[in-house]
């Protein structure tokens, strides 16, 4: 169980990495984060599963559902920059 956790610790690490050096497409970025969420709730479930606690459990249907609705918007997003500007390329918009 231990090589589970570990596993899991590095990676969310490695996905937080990607996602800091992410600066070209808006989707890539956007993929690491539904990973993170993903491995988030695999987390989740193994404490809670060798934690034995019931009162825990609900908590890991709230996060994916959230983040099922962050993956959404954030698609929403996408589509909407790319049909204006063309590209989801982050260089391509202006954010100030």
């Amino acid at each position: 169980m231990e090589l589970t956790k570990t596993i899991l610790f590095m990676a969310f690490t490695i996905t937080i990495m990607s996602l800091s050096t992410q600066q070209k497409h808006l989707m890539l970025a956007l993929m690491c984060v539904e990973t993170m969420m993903l491995i988030l709730f695999t987390m989740m479930v193994v404490f809670t599963s060798t934690l034995l606690t019931l009162s825990q459990i609900p908590m890991s249907t709230i996060l994916l559902t959230v983040s099922v609705c962050g993956a959404a918007v954030g698609l929403s997003l996408v589509v909407a920059i790319t049909r204006t500007h063309g590209s989801d390329f982050l260089k391509n918009l202006s954010l100030l």
